[in-house]
């Protein structure tokens, strides 16, 4: 089981041709390791996943999964409103030597929960390979419900879910109520750290990706059950968790790394470069963490 700081990992790009920038991609992935960083999610939606093509997002996995020497484990983003495309993109996932991939909800077209179901147990019938559900309404206008998780944790290869609906009853329920091989993982950086001490196995996180070392000191206390040492350190980072939400991820986070000298700050449309009303209030939490 991954358990842990797992960055939901930005895909740097080149600013002239927004091309993957995939000198800076593999300095990343080294930084990451280095760092502490227990595993990698590669191209989810804060690796901009919306606008890679398929031979570009597999691409990306492979070369992830090449840069991580199976020193931490990767996990693909793999997750489309398309049933036959995100089939397609977990098989990629699979042959690029992926440990994991992270499937989120179909966005826009608005399934049923049985459709949810269907979506999902035909993916993990299709290809062998260890399965995340990935829940984000906020995104994606398209709720999974508890029950629905319920249902889809009986089967042997979806083995957890990323929950970033920040709702904490919503998430002691699956942890309660599923079975003790599937992990449920926090996708809301504001609230990883009561998910955790509730019982989750950890954090997929925008934050890790310019305070790698102190998430991953975070979730190592969380997990042992530290409560007052886990909240000093996730207080001291409250500051960096808003700052990264005041516009839609990843242009935050990108503009954050920018700063910090790691990549550039290049982001292909729809999104644009953090606005420059934002760019103080940004630098002032990183400052605040002592990340510049």
């Amino acid at each position: 089981m991954i358990t842990g700081s797992i960055v939901a990992m930005v895909t740097p790009m080149k600013p002239d041709t927004l091309e993957v920038d995939w000198d800076a991609l593999k300095r990343l992935v080294e930084w990451h390791v280095q760092q502490g960083t227990d595993a990698i999610v590669a191209v989810g939606t804060t690796g901009e996943s919306a606008t890679l093509d398929v031979q570009e997002h597999v691409a990306a996995i492979a070369a992830v999964v090449e840069h991580a020497e199976g020193k931490i484990p990767v996990v693909a983003g793999t997750g489309a409103n398309n049933t036959a495309e995100a089939i397609e993109l977990t098989k990629g996932a699979r042959n690029a030597g992926a440990d994991a991939c992270l499937l989120v909800t179909p966005y826009y077209n608005k399934p049923t929960q049985e459709g949810l179901y269907q979506h999902h147990k035909l993916i993990a019938e299709m290809v062998d390979i260890p399965q995340l559900l990935y829940n984000v309404p906020g995104r994606t206008a398209c709720d999974m419900l508890p029950e629905t998780v319920l249902r889809l944790a009986e089967l042997d290869n979806i083995i957890g879910i990323k929950e970033a609906t920040g709702d904490l009853d919503r998430a002691k329920r699956l942890i309660d109520d599923s079975p003790e091989s599937f992990a449920v993982y926090s996708g809301d950086d504001l609230t990883a750290t009561q998910l955790m001490l509730l019982g989750g196995k950890g954090n997929i996180s925008v934050t890790a990706n310019v305070a790698p070392a102190l998430m991953s000191e975070l979730c190592r206390l969380a997990l042992a059950g530290e409560t007052e040492a886990a909240v000093k350190v996730d207080r001291l980072l409250l500051p960096v968790h808003q700052a990264l939400f005041l516009e839609s991820n990843p242009i935050p986070v990108k503009w954050a790394l920018a700063e910090m000298g790691i990549i550039n700050p290049a982001i292909r449309l729809p999104l644009t470069e953090l606005s420059p009303c934002y760019q103080d209030d940004v630098r002032r939490a990183l400052a605040s963490a002592s990340l510049i």
